[in-house]
């Protein structure tokens, strides 16, 4: 499984890259997606894809028994979708203004224009 999510990651890494060398800037906001999708799944590749119980010590002993899953890759998981959400809707927002300014998602006629 963990040979499948590599080629996932690369494939996610190269999208995302290809997207963001576009001269749209709306690509470019879609690469940025792709690119934080691709380094969430890289980080829960990199802890380890263990299908377990939660880490949890009962009373009295110093280990979780058995095998269990890592909660670390997890939260930091989560904090990145959120902050992740957090930058898209600002670039959205962003994107959204500077083509009403300008009148083009071109990345290269946006650089043209006086205003």
């Amino acid at each position: 499984m963990e040979v499948v999510m590599a080629v996932t990651v690369g494939f996610l890494y190269a999208a995302a890259l290809y997207m963001m060398l576009r001269r749209s800037i709306v690509k470019l906001v879609i690469g940025l997606v792709l690119l934080s999708n691709a380094a969430n799944l890289l980080i829960f590749t990199a802890a380890g894809m263990v299908r377990g119980a939660p880490p949890l010590i009962y009373p009295g002993e110093l280990l979780p028994p058995g095998v269990s899953a890592d909660p670390l890759a997890q939260a930091l998981i989560l904090t990145a979708i959120v902050i992740g959400f957090g930058v898209l809707a600002f670039a959205v927002v962003l994107i959204h203004r500077a083509y009403e300014v300008v009148g083009a998602d071109d990345m290269d006629q946006m650089k043209d224009t006086d205003t």
